[in-house]
């Protein structure tokens, strides 16, 4: 049986009197691929901000694996195994592609300044596998403020992969972009399933039934329901709530 990879008991936040998240729990499995879905301020991107310290949380717990990091800050909560993407991506455009990955995988800052002296076999050779699942291998020597919308957010994604975090939290991945790029973000985002935990936020429903292992639907900062596509598609309260006849198409 797999371990809990988060685990998040009674979660709350309150804004002046207002409940953005209240008591949300959920259990994430250690490999698992889970979507939060819900409409506009159903509080998904709010949950996300409490599991990773951008927001404090008011009542409840947070779990990784067996260490409560509630509260914690932020960074002591990514060096503890715990990445986040969010919308807007964040990446280095003045420098490479491969540059980009190979800050992003040095440790020790004092690392980046003597690369010039040398990048070890190995952390090439992961650099070169994150090139490969981001599918920007033929970009690899291009400066990043040359890329496309869709080619930005797989090289932040690439930043993340490079630290190997336990925990991926995806905020609105395929958010700006086309038909294509959303594909190709949901074959990238299923070849990461089973080697880190993921969270994806999305409203792309397209995007979410290729991806889509358990869904877990907010509804009013409140859990409205949790199942596959299909258990999902089928309840009548998600339907009434937020995806109405149509159901995930």
């Amino acid at each position: 049986m797999a371990a809990a990879a988060l685990t998040i008991d009674g979660l709350s936040v309150d804004f002046e009197g207002f409940k953005a998240v209240n008591q949300v729990s959920m259990v994430v499995d250690e490999g698992e691929l889970r979507v939060l879905l819900g409409a506009n301020g159903a509080g998904k991107t709010t949950l996300m901000d409490l599991i990773s310290g951008k927001t404090q949380v008011t009542g409840g717990r947070v779990f990784l694996y067996d260490t409560e990091i509630t509260n914690w800050e932020e960074h002591k909560i990514a060096r503890a195994g715990l990445g986040r993407k969010f919308q807007i991506p964040s990446v280095f455009k003045e420098l490479t592609v491969r540059r980009n990955l190979e800050v992003a995988s040095c440790k020790n800052p004092g690392v980046f300044a003597n690369l010039r002296f040398g990048f070890g076999a190995a952390a090439k050779r992961n650099v070169d596998e994150v090139l490969e699942l981001i599918g920007l291998t033929e970009q690899a020597d291009q400066v990043a403020a040359y890329l496309s919308h869709g080619q930005t957010q797989w090289l932040e994604l690439g930043l993340l992969i490079t630290q190997n975090p336990k925990i991926i939290l995806l905020d609105e991945p395929t958010a700006g972009m086309t038909q294509a790029e959303t594909h190709k973000t949901s074959l990238i985002v299923n070849n990461l399933r089973g080697r880190h935990t993921i969270i994806v936020v999305e409203h792309d429903m397209a995007f979410v039934r290729e991806i889509a292992e358990r869904i877990t639907v907010l509804h009013l900062g409140q859990v409205l329901a949790e199942g596959s596509v299909e258990e999902i598609e089928n309840n009548p309260r998600v339907r009434e709530a937020y995806l109405g006849s149509k159901g995930i198409s």
